[in-house]
């Protein structure tokens, strides 16, 4: 699968922003080809699973608040929906 500029910048920012253990941009958007959000882009929907120290004795609305912030204008700008996972080392399953 090629990847495409946004989702190669969620990965940069991610990086940057968390030094994860474990990170997985996964791109949703063939899934929903033709419904609500779908721009055309391919690049419309994106499932982030994240595992990092810094989610440390955060809750789980924070550390998806922490996420979001680390994108920027990526979630609801660019990118019509973002589930994230975000975990503390040891808890991805």
């Amino acid at each position: 699968m090629i990847k495409g500029p946004i989702h190669i910048e969620m990965e940069a920012l991610l990086t940057a922003a968390f030094a994860p253990t474990h990170l997985a941009v996964i791109n949703d958007s063939a899934s929903h080809s033709g419904h609500s959000g779908d721009d055309g882009s391919g690049e419309s929907h994106f499932t982030v699973e994240i595992e990092s120290a810094a989610f440390v004795g955060v809750n789980r609305v924070t550390r998806q608040r922490m996420v979001n912030q680390a994108l920027g204008d990526i979630p609801g700008e660019r990118v019509h929906a973002l589930a994230i996972k975000a975990q503390v080392p040891g808890e991805m399953k």
